[in-house]
């Protein structure tokens, strides 16, 4: 009988790298397909105790090289950015495996945020380790500017120490539900990609390409803080996005299977009207 069954990984069972990462990913995701090829809904979640620490330590590092220019990155960043590092992965090991029994079922990363209590006593007895070692006069500096607590070895030094409250909910458990519940593929992927013809193929090969847009002021509303976006960091203008928007519109549309249009709409609304328009599609082909 079918179940629906949740593998749970421990981030020191993905390498501490990426080359032991991505030997990994392909081993676990062979005893995954084999869940999946039995008829069974499978959802996977992970550890990423040793990822958040390789990237909160190249951060820092980062800081470290030039304070006024690269500010401290936030550990719930660093965790983000842990997610998508073996969700990516993870992912693509899990397709390629599925591709190669002909198992056509998708495959999708979510990243998540836990829920926890603003009580928790963790808060006031922070014991979790993260980031590098550094000097007094830096764990000083971090303490004044950003609240930091630290411990203190007299070997290495001083090193950040973080709260590790107990989770009581995952805020897109609804839409990890309703990913399960539909078995589509959902993949955001920004940037130029639908302009090369080759990246249009494959996106519909694998499944239905949806194009989320917006006004060119909602677009610069959203991104005048960012500063990730090379292409416009130097003409955060409407002018400039609206043309920018213009000349990519006819390869983007023409791509797309689904236009949403997303202004004036929460994540939660996009995500909702993504999930009842591919139904619509589906009942409808």
């Amino acid at each position: 009988m079918a179940k629906r069954i949740v593998v749970a990984l421990g981030g020191n069972a993905l390498g501490a790298n990426l080359p032991e990462q991505m030997e990994a990913v392909k081993t676990t995701s062979k005893a995954i397909v084999d869940l999946i090829e039995e008829g069974n809904e499978v959802v996977v979640v992970h550890g990423n105790g040793p990822q958040v620490g390789m990237i909160a330590n190249a951060m820092a590092e980062l800081t470290r090289s030039n304070p006024q220019k690269y500010v401290p990155c936030p550990l719930s960043v660093c965790g983000a950015m842990s997610q998508g590092y073996i969700g990516y992965d993870l992912q693509n090991a899990l397709r390629e495996e599925m591709l190669d029994r002909n198992i056509d079922k998708g495959v999708a990363t979510v990243l998540t945020q836990v829920e926890v209590a603003a009580d928790d006593p963790a808060f006031a007895d922070p014991v979790k380790p993260i980031g590098p070692w550094m000097s007094e006069a830096e764990a000083k500096e971090l303490e004044a500017d950003r609240g930091y607590q630290f411990i203190h070895d007299e070997k290495q030094g001083f090193r950040r120490v973080v709260a590790s409250p107990k989770p009581v909910n995952i805020v897109e458990l609804d839409t990890i539900k309703s990913l399960v519940e539909s078995n589509h593929v959902v993949i955001s992927c920004g940037g130029g990609t639908p302009m090369r013809e080759c990246n249009v193929v494959e996106m519909k090969k694998n499944g239905r390409v949806v194009l989320l847009t917006a006004k060119p002021e909602t677009i610069l509303d959203r991104v005048k803080n960012n500063h990730d976006r090379p292409l416009i960091e130097n003409n955060k203008t409407v002018p400039f996005i609206a043309d920018l928007m213009e000349k990519r519109r006819a390869k983007y549309e023409a791509a797309a299977d689904i236009v949403i249009e997303t202004d004036g709409k929460s994540e939660l609304e996009i995500c909702e009207e993504m999930i009842h328009r591919l139904r619509e599609a589906d009942a409808n082909k």
